[in-house]
């Protein structure tokens, strides 16, 4: 009887003599075959032998044919693999039993790789049920070592399938039965939780984590709690796990664990928070980063606060950092917001003096400061060479383009580079919509407009608030007010609120002086405000449509500000 067999022989049949031989025979067969081919790494009986030999294998066989001593690790996986593979009998797939027999024997053969490849295929396989609670039965009598290795390749199979429920069942055995989960398995189960969004459950296990007498938590762990906390807008609970076990001297951040603090506080303006931050870097000596420097620089631009950028970049400098393509790209990307587009291109020349290649938000960067500056011809330059670099075009560079092209009333070309855009297999969004839907009524395309808002929805894009009030405010110049109000109307049943632009220009629509009075009671009670209580608040407006009939290319700006005037009033959004 094999060495291994001891521990399954729980519930088998009782054999006759005569069938324990046949088996014992059938397994000597099946044992030789395997060492004859041992050089092919593959189990191949010939033809003759392979009718006898599926009829006659049953789990017994196959757990004693895994359990030879004899042969090689090798060679068990060839007769493993084989009896997967006969799809067409279902009794010869290997059941749990002879999943752990297999890995128990490259646990041995330390052939780890192979052993989790097996667990995993165990743990997917949609034909072996409740896995954890099937091996918990059959490992109490395996070498405890092996055992405690077993679980813990078990918990980090499973955390990796996202089998979050059956990674803590492992755990709780574990940690029953007193076997170690590994920090480093632990973190793998952080990690997958962190990607799935589970940031509640992920702070849960993390807090088991840190009670655990046989866990000594790393700060790549805690850092990674922080980040999904930072991300998941729980900033002030992350910085507070990071006190706590700072203050009980379980673990010591380091560089990045301030980083991703700083980058949290960065994105919610907290200039409190990332203060504090820097004192403590400072207090605990904390070197920066080439990204703590990235963040400050975007910490002081974002202010507006572009000189002490600048300083920072300097520093950088003086340290003989190696300044990569994102802090370059940082520095160019915020000089052009702020029009500073000397300084911009200058810090372009410098990247390709250091040879550090620009990538598209680089790109994307000078293309948005030269179209702001309606320096369409500089644009399409840089299209060209990021074209002739094989950098690829995203959306945000191709609507960027567009609107520079619709500010200055070139909507052909315009136009053009959608369509170039979308045989890019680029489809346009929303705000492609708006763009070219607010360039072709400024130019009084306001028929061209309604085409493309018509467009939209054959595409199933829904319009926003934007996109309402670019048409309301090209119908409305033209004096096509019952359209005007017609979309005004859609807007609101599609639960979106309109501005102060959108009430200015359906009054400015009113240019008829016959029909002005009635029109402007219809506009108040539309708008939810009582007639009598507004009547002198809608002259001062009236005055000002009144003086733009004469000559009706009324400029909404121009005209008072609806929400201003009834702040504070009932049905007023």
């Amino acid at each position: 009887m094999c060495s291994h067999l001891r521990i399954f022989n729980k519930g088998v049949s009782f054999l006759s003599e005569q069938q324990h031989q046949q088996q014992l025979e059938l397994v000597h067969k099946i044992t030789q075959n395997l060492i004859n081919s041992s050089n092919l790494n593959y189990f191949k009986p010939n033809n003759t032998e392979l009718h006898s030999i599926i009829s006659c294998i049953t789990p017994h066989v196959t757990y004693c044919v895994l359990s030879d001593r004899i042969l090689q690790p090798h060679s068990c996986l060839a007769f493993f693999h084989f009896l997967r593979t006969q799809h067409s009998n279902i009794s010869l797939k290997p059941d749990l039993k002879a999943h752990l027999i297999l890995i128990s024997r490259l646990f041995e053969a330390r052939k780890f790789a192979s052993m989790k490849r097996i667990l995993n295929g165990l743990v997917t396989d949609l034909e072996i049920r409740c896995p954890v609670s099937g091996i918990v039965d059959l490992v109490d009598e395996f070498e405890p070592h092996f055992v405690e290795k077993l679980f813990d390749m078990l918990f980090r199979v499973c955390s990796d399938n996202r089998l979050f429920e059956e990674a803590i069942r492992v755990y709780d055995y574990a940690e029953e039965k007193g076997l170690v989960i590994e920090e480093r398995s632990c973190f793998v189960l952080l990690l997958a939780l962190k990607r799935c969004g589970e940031v509640d459950m992920c702070l849960r296990f993390f807090r088991r984590m840190v009670e655990s007498d046989s866990i000594e938590i790393r700060v790549q762990s805690l850092t990674l709690v922080i980040d999904g906390l930072c991300r998941n807008g729980e900033v002030e609970k992350a910085k507070g796990l990071m006190d706590e076990l700072t203050s009980k001297g379980m673990v010591k951040p380091t560089v990045f664990t301030y980083n991703t603090l700083l980058n949290a506080y960065v994105g919610r303006k907290d200039e409190k928070g990332f203060d504090e931050i820097l004192g403590l870097m400072e207090k605990e000596r904390v070197v920066y980063s080439v990204a703590t420097y990235s963040i400050l620089i975007q910490w002081y631009s974002s202010s507006g606060n572009i000189g002490e950028a600048e300083k920072i970049f300097e520093e950088m400098r003086e340290r003989n950092m190696a300044m990569d393509v994102y802090v370059y790209s940082s520095m160019i990307s915020w000089n052009c917001r702020l029009g500073n587009m000397k300084r911009a291109f200058a810090l372009f020349d410098e990247m390709a003096q250091r040879d550090i290649a620009p990538n598209a938000h680089t790109y994307g960067a000078l293309i948005g400061g030269v179209c702001k500056e309606g320096q369409m011809e500089a644009a399409e330059i840089l299209l060209e060479e990021m074209q002739s670099k094989g950098l690829d075009l995203n959306l945000v560079i191709f609507n960027t383009m567009i609107d520079g092209y619709c500010k200055r009333g070139m909507m052909d070309e315009a136009l053009k580079l959608q369509e170039i855009m979308e045989k890019k297999g680029l489809n346009a969004d929303v705000f492609t919509y708006n763009i070219l839907a607010n360039g072709l009524c400024k130019l009084h395309r306001v028929d061209d407009a309604l085409t493309l808002f018509n467009e939209m929805g054959l595409k199933g894009i829904t319009g926003n608030v934007a996109t309402y009030t670019s048409i309301i405010s090209g119908l409305s110049k033209e004096g096509r007010a019952d359209e005007a109000f017609n979309l005004y109307d859609e807007m609101m049943k599609m639960g979106l609120t309109p501005d102060d632009r959108v009430f200015a220009a359906l009054v400015g629509s009113l240019h008829k002086p016959a029909i002005l009075a009635e029109e402007e009671r219809l506009i108040v009670i539309r708008f939810g405000h009582d007639w009598d209580e507004t009547c002198m608040q809608m002259d001062e407006v009236l005055s000002s449509v009144a003086k733009a009939t004469k000559n009706f290319a009324v400029d909404i700006t121009e005209v008072p500000d609806f929400n201003t005037m009834y702040e504070g009033q009932t049905g007023v959004h």
